[in-house]
């Protein structure tokens, strides 16, 4: 069955081999991600090398996700690895601190403590130690703890409310946004942002890095600062695409927040023509188990219906014991939630403004499919631009982009209920209205007989907006 939701997966050492790669992609992962807080820039080419690889046999384009780690601010070593904090006990977090003990640790974020304030209230490894600052006395930030509990290495460290001065690109960034050009990555999720200045400079970064290679990724916003929920709107305006970042900014927010806000801000992103991920804990379980929770089931099933492009997986395929199962698992979540899918397309159309002349012809390919009820809707497209205003609403029609850009297939494979397929440019109207036909019925999508939306530009092989849509029977001369 199609499946409208793209999956996003994490990769690492459970699934860095070619024959895992392979069959992950076989059970449903649209999108790669490499994730920057863990590893060298070798390793990351090398995976990127592979993944190129495991899609080349499987016959289909996938696309790679750099996310950069950003600035995680976190405690620093300890003497022996771990301790354990007491409820009520003095902890202090001092820049100047080497290795830490059982009454202070180091920081790697050496400006932590002119951040702070007496009462502000620390939130370390994803809010399960929490700690109130009594006082700041120079590199030390003197704390009582609330709440206890195991704390080890390199433990990442929130303050409720967020605040915090930290840029969203460090030094390291900056190095990783090069080698993902390197391997030409499609989309680059930047970590942390608080506004629309840190989008545009990461934009800017990849696009310089990218001009050897003639490539330009797209700019995913990774939404895990409360500093980003009032800007939402001009993050949007300068990325891509977002991802709900459901870890840190639940830590920030608190978790009860967290489900409207996932809501609003694939809302927010769909009526912006804009993507959406949702992520974290997903099927969280599956680390460890072969089959997901109820809970887990449903929290993938409610991303679905609220509309998300894609849903991520992030330790359960890079470190998990049941990474092929997680896929197959998520795949099958999504298309059961897709049949509930609501298409009010009429309704949608109604309050629908706009002045290009591309973006009416694809909406006029929308309303024109929903009322003939068409097998699919078939998108000539060299930026993919087409496809993507289409995709923001739920018509349970397949989606096909057609395109000659290698790159724009590739993005493509984010975008929710689309499909890509490649198709050379020819100037040949004819040529290419007969090729679009044989691409449908060689894909399965549509067989002789069946009705089809097509949208094009005018002339035909020339780079330039959607300007033509055409209603054909396939298989007819």
């Amino acid at each position: 069955m199609r499946r409208a939701t793209k999956i996003v997966a994490t990769i690492g050492p459970a699934s860095n081999d070619l024959d895992t790669l392979v069959r992950m992609f076989e059970a449903g992962v649209n999108v790669v991600r490499l994730n920057f807080s863990h590893g060298k820039a070798q390793d990351h080419v090398e995976r990127a090398r592979m993944v190129r690889e495991a899609a080349s046999r499987c016959g289909r384009e996938v696309a790679i996700m750099a996310d950069l780690q950003g600035p995680k601010i976190r405690v620093g070593k300890f003497e022996e690895g771990k301790i354990q904090l007491e409820t009520g006990a003095r902890f202090i977090l001092d820049a100047a601190c080497e290795l830490g003990n059982q009454e202070r640790v180091g920081l790697d974020y050496k400006d932590l403590p002119r951040d702070l304030k007496a009462h502000d209230v620390l939130l370390l490894n994803d809010g399960l130690i929490v700690l109130v600052v009594d006082r700041i006395s120079g590199s030390a930030i003197h704390t009582t703890v609330r709440i206890g509990g195991e704390l080890s290495n390199n433990k990442g460290i929130n303050r409720q409310g967020g605040g915090l001065s930290a840029k969203a690109l460090t030094a390291k960034d900056m190095e990783d946004i090069k080698t993902a050009m390197s391997f030409q990555a499609d989309y680059v999720a930047v970590s942390f942002p608080k506004n629309a200045t840190d989008m545009v400079m990461a934009r800017q970064l990849a696009n310089i890095a990218g001009e050897q290679y003639e490539h330009k990724p797209f700019m995913i916003a990774k939404i895990e600062r409360a500093e980003a929920i009032p800007a939402l709107q001009e993050i949007l305006d300068a990325s891509d695409g977002i991802m709900v970042a459901r870890g840190d900014l639940a830590v920030e927010v608190g978790n009860a927040a967290v489900p409207a806000l996932q809501k609003r801000m694939i809302k927010m992103a769909r009526a912006s023509n804009k993507l959406a991920i949702t992520a974290t804990q997903m099927m969280e379980s599956m680390i460890f188990n072969a089959v997901p929770t109820r809970a887990e089931v449903s929290d993938v099933a409610n991303a679905v219906l609220d509309g998300t492009d894609a849903v991520m997986t992030s330790a359960e395929t890079a470190s998990g014991r049941y990474p092929i199962e997680t896929v197959e698992a998520m795949a099958a979540i999504c298309l059961d939630a897709e049949k509930w899918d609501i298409c009010q397309l009429d309704v949608d159309l109604v309050n629908t403004r706009f002045t290009r002349i591309d973006q009416s012809i694809a909406y006029g390919a929308l309303f024109t499919a929903h009322h003939l009820r068409v097998k699919a809707i078939a998108a000539l497209t060299e930026s993919g631009s087409t496809a993507l205003w289409m995709s923001r609403n739920n018509i349970n029609i397949p989606i096909v982009a057609i395109t000659p850009s290698l790159a724009t297939q590739r993005k493509l494979a984010l975008y929710r209920n689309v499909t890509a397929l490649e198709l050379p440019h020819s100037r040949d109207r004819e040529a290419v209205l007969s090729a679009v036909e044989g691409l449908l019925i060689k894909h399965g999508i549509a067989a002789k007989g069946d009705t089809a939306v097509l949208t094009w530009g005018e002339p035909m092989g020339a780079v330039g907006g959607t300007n033509a849509l055409k209603i054909m029977k396939i298989g007819e001369e």
